[in-house]
Order: C-alpha cells, then structure tokens, then sequence
C-alpha cells in the first residue's frame, strides 16, 4: 500500500490476498462487487452505512445562483443530487490518534 498516496482497488485486492489468503483474481472479483453492490445502492436512492467507518449519503441541493468567478456574471446552478461522506466516530477517533 502506497504511503501518504491513495488506496486503490489494487491495494485493496491485495490487502485481501495477503490477509485472508484468497487468489489474487478472486481478491480483485471480491473488491469488485463489493464497489458494484455499493454504487447500486447509491445509484437506486439508498445510503450506505459501513459500520466503524462511515455511511455515504445522497443530498438533493436545490437551484441556486452562482457567479463565474472571472466575469462575474450571474449564472443559475440547476438543482442536483450529491454524495456526501460522514466518518464513523470510532474513525474519526483513529484519524486523530494517527496525527
């Protein structure tokens, strides 16, 4: 796993093959799914708790009005839905023990 960097699908894949001892194609189908069944959720309207970590929550923002920051012209923002992430305490609580 890259240190300070990203955790990617393949880190995860391989967290998976060297902590449970599953094949490396069954870790990366595993993590797969598991993304799949996620972004499903999401996708369908559902939030998405992982207990001890966080829930993924989707918020529909109304219109607003923003100003394109060079001219400063008035521009209608159309009203969309956006996902959102809330950390658990107990990961909270581990972010602050690590700094």
């Amino acid at each position: 796993m890259a240190i300070a960097g990203t955790l990617t699908r393949a880190d995860l894949a391989d967290a998976l093959h060297r902590d449970v001892g599953l094949s490396r194609m069954d870790s990366a189908k595993l993590v797969e799914q598991i993304l799949g069944h996620m972004c499903d959720a999401l996708a369908q309207g559902e939030n998405v708790k992982i207990s001890g970590f966080g829930t993924f929550v989707l918020r529909n923002k109304g219109e607003r009005v923003g100003r394109n920051p060079k001219t400063g012209v008035e521009v209608p923002i159309a009203p969309r839905r956006v996902l959102t992430f809330r950390a658990s305490q107990m990961m909270r609580e581990r972010i602050v023990e690590a700094n």
